[in-house]
């Protein structure tokens, strides 16, 4: 932070401000520790995800899952290489897991559009690093943990769609719990019809820090500071 001191008045006693500006050259993308920082929440984010994708297709069917991405090309429905299998409860009423292979993007969205949102993931990896680039300050490690999570999240779903041509779900939040009139646009009734996977829930954890610190993150502006409280002898020779 660069600092000056603004007087009012002349004198001894007068009101003294120290004016705050902030550094310019406090960018976290020449800072070691913010890099590191950032990395290491990518390699933990991106990793959690492919190590969960890799047990659940393991272990929640009654046999293991392992799917190619020729498998994937081939099918005509991508149902048919999931065997039928029962759901493992984890939370009763709050969670399930249960296998399912996803052509499109974050629940389901755009089935059948895979180029275009590798396309969109690439771009998306990189407007993060752009953020972190430009908008972050070295020690902002909330923002840094956001946009982490949300490159976790993408290289996660990105590395499904290269190798599989698909992205493979297996977390179902409050299963059978219905709404309580109506239906979604698909014709479930239950309050969350998706299945999901750990990279869906990072992105969605780095876009809520992201929202939460450009709230409460203060406007980049001139911050004045009490350096002394005026006495009336320096309220006098101010005033004439």
């Amino acid at each position: 932070m660069g600092s000056l001191f603004d007087r009012s008045g002349t004198g001894d006693g007068t009101a003294r401000r120290r004016v705050t500006r902030a550094d310019p050259n406090d960018n976290a993308h020449p800072n070691t520790a913010a890099w590191i920082w950032l990395l290491g929440v990518i390699i933990v984010g991106a990793a959690t995800d492919l190590l969960s994708k890799w047990l659940a297709f393991e272990h929640v069917a009654d046999v293991p899952v392992r799917i190619t991405r020729q498998d994937v090309l081939n099918a005509e429905q991508l149902g048919s290489l999931v065997p039928r299998h029962d759901p493992v409860t984890v939370l009763p009423g709050l969670l399930d897991f249960t296998l399912v292979l996803n052509p499109g993007a974050v629940f389901g969205i755009g089935a059948g559009r895979r180029v275009v949102f590798i396309g969109f993931t690439v771009a998306a990896i990189a407007f993060a690093l752009w953020m972190f680039r430009s908008w972050t300050r070295s020690r902002d490690r909330w923002a840094h943990t956001g946009i982490g999570l949300l490159i976790a999240g993408g290289i996660g779903n990105l590395y499904d769609r290269m190798a599989f041509a698909c992205v493979r779900d297996f977390i179902h939040p409050l299963p059978g719990m219905k709404l309580p009139f109506g239906s979604w646009p698909n014709g479930s009734d239950e309050v969350w019809p998706y299945v999901s996977n750990i990279a869906d829930l990072w992105l969605i954890v780095g876009i809520a820090i992201l929202l939460i610190v450009s709230w409460i993150r203060p406007a980049p502006k001139a911050a004045i500071e009490d350096a002394g409280a005026p006495t009336p002898e320096g309220e006098a020779k101010a005033s004439t």
